[in-house]
Formats: C-alpha cells, sequence, structure tokens
C-alpha cells in the first residue's frame, strides 16, 4: 500500500484543472441538464477565500456524478473532469487500501455505507435471480447480530431472507453452531443461495468477524454465497492498523467492500463508497434510465461530485505514510485508555486494531456514561454496554477527565 502525499498547491491546481474540464454553466450554452450551479444569492461563486477552497468551489459548481464511472468512460461529458478524480478515487480505495489487482474493481461514491451495503445485497439479489432462476424466497443474507441495521433494512426492502446468527458474548465472533443451526433452518425453508456480510467493525463494538469459519463451512456444504464486507467504520483505520488483515480483494472470497468517509476519514456526511470486483454492476443496470450516457447502475442516481473530491483530496493532503501514522496516533491514544481501565478493574471489549472502547454498563455509572456521551446498545431499555470511540477529537486532556471521574468514583 503506497500512494504519494500532495501539496495542497498541487491538490488546489488539479481540482482546478478537473472543473476547467467540465463545462461551466456560467459560460457554456448548456440547455438541456436539469441542474445549474448553487443559487448565487447564497452561495457566492466569485467569493475570495474559495481561490483556496477547492471542495466549497466544486460544491459551488454542482457537477452532477450519476451512474458509475469506473465502467468505461461514458458519462455525462459535462462533468469528465471531476468523475475522473472519482474514477482515480475509486482505484486508489481498490488498489492500495483493498490490495485488488490493478483495473479489476468497479465502484462508486455513494451517500453512506447504508447505500453501499443495499448496492451490495441488490447486486447479489439479481445476480442469484439472473444466473440461477432464484426467486426472493430462496434467497438468504447471512449476518451477524452485532451487524449494521442496514443489512436488516436491505433484507426488508429488497423482500429477501434474513438469517440472523448470534455471537459469542466475549470475542463477538459468530457462534459456529449457531451459523450451522440457522444455515440448516434457512435451507429446509427452502433458501438455496446466500449474501454473507461480515463486518470490519461492529458499529457498537469494533468486531471484526473472521471469514474463514463462516466460508469454510460454506464450501464444505458445496453453498453458493457472495461476500460483501461492511467496512463502514473500519475501511480506512483497519487496513492501516493491521498489515496481515485479510479482509481485502486479495482474499478470492471477497466481492465487495462498503466505506464511509464520514467516519474516520472525517470528510462531510454523504460521502460513503462502494467498491465490487469487475462483473457485477451490470446486474443493476437501469435500462429506463435511457437519458444518461452509459445507464446507471446506483440506489441514488443523481450525486454531488463534490463529494468524490474532497474524499480524493483528504486522501492526496496525507498520502499513505501520512494517514497511516494519524490512525496509529489514534491507537496509541486508545492503548492509553485501555491501560487505565484495566489497572481500574473495569471490563471491556476492544479489537486491538481499531479505536472503539465498550465497557460493560454495570462498570461505570449511567450518569457518567452520559455526561461523557458515551453511546448505549439501545435507548429501548436498560442498556448492556456504553461506547466510546477515540476520534480525532478525543485528547488526552478529556480521555483523563472521564478516567479520573471513574476513578474517583471507584474509591468511593
Amino acid at each position: 500500500m503506497y500512494w504519494k502525499s500532495q501539496t495542497k498547491e498541487t491538490i488546489l491546481k488539479m481540482v482546478e484543472a478537473a472543473l476547467a474540464a467540465n463545462g461551466n454553466y456560467a459560460t457554456n450554452p448548456i440547455l438541456g441538464i436539469p441542474g445549474t450551479y448553487l443559487d448565487e444569492d447564497e452561495f457566492y461563486r466569485d467569493a475570495p477565500f474559495l481561490e483556496k477552497a477547492p471542495f466549497l468551489k466544486t460544491l459551488i459548481a454542482n457537477p452532477n456524478h450519476i451512474g458509475c464511472h469506473t465502467m468505461g468512460n461514458k458519462g455525462l461529458d459535462i462533468f469528465k473532469g471531476t468523475q475522473n478524480i472519482e474514477r482515480e478515487l475509486i482505484e486508489l480505495c481498490a488498489e492500495e487500501i483493498f490490495q485488488g489487482a490493478k483495473g479489476q474493481q468497479d465502484g462508486y461514491v455513494a451517500t453512506g455505507g447504508t447505500e453501499a451495503n443495499l448496492e451490495a445485497m441488490w447486486i447479489y439479489r439479481n445476480y442469484f435471480r439472473k444466473e440461477y432462476g432464484a426467486n426472493t424466497n430462496q434467497i438468504g443474507v447471512i449476518y451477524s447480530s452485532d451487524t449494521h441495521y442496514s443489512i436488516a433494512k436491505g433484507c426488508d426492502l429488497l423482500q429477501v431472507q434474513s438469517i440472523l446468527i448470534p455471537v459469542d458474548s466475549e470475542t463477538r465472533q459468530i457462534i459456529p453452531e449457531k451459523l450451522e443451526e440457522q444455515v440448516e433452518a434457512a435451507r429446509k425453508k427452502g433458501v438455496k443461495y446466500f449474501i454473507v456480510v461480515l463486518n470490519v467493525s461492529t458499529t457498537l463494538f469494533g468486531s471484526v468477524d473472521d471469514i474463514d469459519p463462516v466460508v469454510d463451512f460454506l464450501d464444505e456444504n458445496n453453498l453458493v454465497f457472495k461476500l460483501h464486507l461492511d467496512a463502514a467504520f473500519g475501511g480506512f483505520i483497519y487496513p492501516f492498523t493491521n498489515s496481515n488483515s485479510k479482509h481485502n480483494f486479495a482474499n478470492p472470497r471477497v466481492s465487495s467492500i462498503s466505506i464511509d468517509g464520514h467516519k474516520m476519514l472525517q470528510t462531510p456526511y454523504g460521502t460513503g463508497i462502494f467498491l465490487i470486483r469487475k462483473g457485477f454492476m451490470q446486474y443493476v443496470a437501469t435500462d429506463e434510465a435511457q437519458y444518461v450516457p452509459g445507464l446507471d447502475f446506483t440506489i441514488c442516481g443523481s450525486r454531488s461530485g463534490a463529494n468524490a473530491i474532497v474524499i480524493w483530496m483528504l486522501l492526496m493532503n496525507y498520502g499513505s505514510e501520512g494517514w497511516k501514522a494519524k490512525m496509529n496516533e489514534l491507537m496509541e491514544r486508545t492503548n492509553y485508555l485501555c491501560d487505565r481501565l484495566d489497572s481500574m478493574g473495569i471490563h471491556y471489549y476492544r479489537n486491538p486494531y481499531l479505536n472503539i472502547v465498550t465497557i460493560k454498563a454495570g462498570e461505570i455509572s449511567a450518569k457518567v456514561a452520559m455526561k461523557y456521551e458515551l453511546v448505549a446498545d439501545t435507548y429501548e431499555a436498560r442498556p448492556s454496554w456504553w461506547k466510546i470511540v477515540v476520534m480525532s477529537h478525543v485528547k488526552y486532556e478529556f480521555l483523563n477527565q472521564f478516567l479520573d471521574e471513574i476513578e474517583a468514583q471507584l474509591v468511593q
């Protein structure tokens, strides 16, 4: 994994060149597009600060990145400059971060991890329907009880069968016996084809699902499946902190991956990424989108090109080594937090390569948890867990305030 850091001046010039390659609503006779730059009464296109703000400049120019731009050069020609940057971004994420072979992945910038997860499920549902003649009652989705709720949402929307697998309360890993039981029960109900969703950091615990036990079981039973990795949280940290990860495209069992920029990368909301091996996007081609050059393959349709630009800018600014250093700094803070919790005898769950620490609710008072905005596993009943996420704003000062308060209560 390597890409070079670029100076802010270089990044600015590259974005300006991309915008110059786009059509300009202010100077070009663009008559057929149902869009334009942002409203000039509220968003000033000539504001002086925009000269040094490439993301905001792109936001105001308002390029539309409808479609999937890794599937050839078809697309709205007036947005070709910024669409090329999105193409470069997808290549970087798929090939450098997730070790994909050169030119062998497709993808696009989605609204977030939820849409990216739904996109994967939609593709595989249609794949099983077209290639195997399956109906929706014969397609099941295997996922753990710690998995993000977007997967349950996808089962409902796509009308495929939900196969929820319990996890071990200590390791947070899928229980093999329960996997076997639930899959066998699904097969008895007629399920023959499986969409498997495994996590590269669950939302609440930061747990990472072990791939091998799940896919080995499916292979041993000659079951047909496709594997999607939900790396919405872990995608921009886990590959940088765990060099031995199997959760990438170098693993032939992995077919697709979802990532979120708005978490670890600190980009605005609406900056998810969907990555998939070549040959699968075609299963969600919307033939009715005849007025879109190259058709559309996404759930969201029209989407802001500025979102692709801002993710690309962040990655170019840091480079791979700079980003790795930033993630390792967060690991050091998380290690510090865990060392102090250990010294107090407080029980928690933490994956050693991630910055999420989830404390058993009985170990600290709810008052302290709420004071420091810890997130509960449920707000509909009595919580069993409280979650801490050591993000960039969580400085040692804040950690010490929290830890000192817990320690004082233990002394009492």
